[in-house]
């Protein structure tokens, strides 16, 4: 195991020892709720600022043990780990529900989103949708200004003119640039477990350098 998952993992377990419960009990009323309806739980929380600041509060706690790879309030430290910041909650929110029933794939997410309880993983997309994407000039204009080109043509359709996506479409302006090259080669070759036929016909024209132009204006922008 290597020092830096071998961290994780410890974070986990401080998480889930002394956030809320023993681990016994965390995991109990992990799955004492695992039947409600979380985008409903959302939906009330969004229509009720009182019980959406509460939420939040408790998001905010278990956001903790996420800082070490996405960042404080989201802003991921690595390139190919992805910001949380200001990510749409309700796209965020069925992002961790594949997590849970393992249409998304990763060991270490898997297993501290199955032992979260309803609020709090309501309350963890509720914080990092409020925190802000530090923005990232760009360094290179010339390649920016084709990849807004692209960009429009390409991704603006789903993805909306500010890439700020929507609550089926991720929001990708600001987003880290090693996790959106491997992202977009992977949907344009067709490969892995989030396939995504309409996306990969979008973009199988798109060359590397391409790409690269794309990621860097998707990347500057706020």
């Amino acid at each position: 195991m290597t020092s830096s998952r071998l961290l994780m993992v410890l974070l986990a377990g401080l998480w889930i020892g002394t956030l809320a419960a023993p681990a016994s009990a965390q995991s109990a009323r992990a799955k004492a709720t695992a039947g409600v309806d979380l985008q409903a739980r959302l939906n009330e929380a969004q229509h009720d600022p009182k019980l959406s600041e509460s939420l939040s509060r408790i998001g905010h706690k278990v956001a903790a043990v996420c800082d070490n790879c996405h960042g404080v309030g989201g802003n991921s430290p690595k390139p190919d780990i992805p910001n949380l910041a200001s990510q749409n909650p309700v796209y965020h929110l069925e992002q961790l529900r594949q997590y849970a029933t393992g249409q998304r794939r990763d060991p270490f997410m898997e297993g501290m989103i199955k032992v979260m309880n309803s609020d709090e993983k309501v309350g963890m997309v509720l914080f990092y949708s409020g925190q802000k994407v530090l923005h990232k000039a760009a360094s290179n204009t010339a390649l920016v200004a084709r990849g807004k080109d692209l960009y429009s043509k390409t991704c603006m359709r789903c993805h909306d003119e500010d890439g700020h996506g929507n609550e089926n479409i991720a929001r990708v302006a600001g987003q880290q640039p090693v996790y959106l090259h491997m992202a977009l080669k992977r949907y344009r070759a067709g490969t892995g477990l989030r396939l995504d036929l309409a996306m990969a016909k979008e973009i199988e024209r798109l060359s590397d350098a391409d790409i690269d132009a794309v990621v860097d204006y998707l990347m500057s922008m706020q």
